[in-house]
């Protein structure tokens, strides 16, 4: 007989559902383990069809550690489940793995594509680099805001230049200088380390077939590329390159009832951080490029029209799928 488990993952416990023939057998719960996972379920239910569990912080670790181990492991949506949790009068752990284990045995899910580790690992230095670089801009600010309240004012400047003007306001002022030392020795220390994330990136690219060919369209730089292929990941998973623009959040909503039809804002549904990436590249490629390209025209004819915002969305947008097109024909 065909059992189907469902689980409701937290940080230290797991709550495990399994049913069978339409009725609940057995629920209790686990150390959120695989180890201890795999093994309880090869004692309670053998013959596991489904073992289907939320997307979620550690949603990456158990599919491919289930995996590993034979168990039919199937990460679903978890805005897709709440619908169907919602139903049950209690929100416990146990009516949620109860409502999962259901919705395994009659296939009402929508799979998610889980991420291979090393495109988890390319997405982490992305994610590593964008926070030192957004702290070390904060630091700088700071450092600036605190000196400006004694009249010390720093020119716009970045890099050596910047700790150059601060090293020279504070000469002479023994009072303030203690103080602000160890905030310029902090911004010194952490754009040292986003620098070099940022060399294991541009290294990591230049090995990588697909990001070269990314990095060949205007605009595109070696973070974007890295960020994009490991998002995709596998060009396969593309059905067309005009749907990246979607996937990514990057087109407009529709609301449509009756005689009412209208279009909103963008989705901003998918990757965020990869969507900043893109506005930025467009912001770039619209306000600072030398090199005169098609998409630069296009933009800015277009920002006369709705202004610099919505043209940036629009050659964000275009930009996402020339890439898409570029994954799509390296196939």
């Amino acid at each position: 007989m065909e059992q189907y488990i469902g689980l409701d993952v937290s940080m230290k416990e797991t709550a495990v559902s399994i049913r069978r023939e339409g009725k609940r057998i057995w629920r209790g719960k686990c150390a959120s383990n695989p180890a201890a996972l795999v093994k309880l379920v090869r004692k309670r239910a053998p013959h596991a069809k489904r073992v289907v569990f939320e997307t979620g912080p550690l949603s990456v670790w158990f599919f491919h550690a289930l995996k590993s181990e034979g168990l039919p492991a199937i990460c679903i949506d978890a805005r897709h489940a709440k619908a169907a949790l919602d139903m049950a009068p209690n929100k416990t752990d146990a009516n949620d793995a109860d409502g999962l284990a259901h919705l395994a045995e009659i296939g009402f899910f929508r799979e998610v594509r889980v991420k291979g580790f090393e495109s988890m690992i390319s997405r982490t230095r992305v994610a590593a680099r964008n926070r030192l670089v957004r702290i070390s801009v904060e630091l700088s600010n700071q450092i600036r805001g605190l000196m400006k309240t004694f009249g010390l004012i720093i020119p716009s400047a970045k890099g050596g230049k910047f700790d150059e003007h601060v090293c020279r306001s504070l000469d002479g002022r023994n009072d303030l200088a203690p103080i602000m030392m160890p905030i310029l020795e902090a911004w010194r220390s952490i754009r040292i380390r986003a620098a070099e994330l940022g060399r294991q990136l541009l290294a990591d690219a230049r090995q990588s077939q697909a990001c070269q060919l990314l990095m060949s369209i205007p605009g595109v730089g070696a973070i974007t590329a890295t960020a994009f292929t490991s998002a995709i990941e596998d060009p396969a998973n593309l059905k067309k390159s005009r749907s990246v623009g979607a996937w990514i959040g990057l087109t407009t909503r529709r609301y449509q009832s009756g005689e009412i039809d209208y279009d909103g804002h963008i989705s901003r549904r998918g990757d965020a951080h990869l969507r900043g990436l893109l506005y930025e590249e467009a912001t770039v490629i619209m306000t600072r490029a030398a090199a005169e390209s098609d998409l630069r025209s296009w933009g800015l004819k277009l920002r006369e029209k709705i202004g610099f915002k919505r043209a940036a969305v629009a050659v964000a947008r275009k930009l996402a799928v020339r890439s898409g097109s570029v994954c799509l024909n390296s196939l």
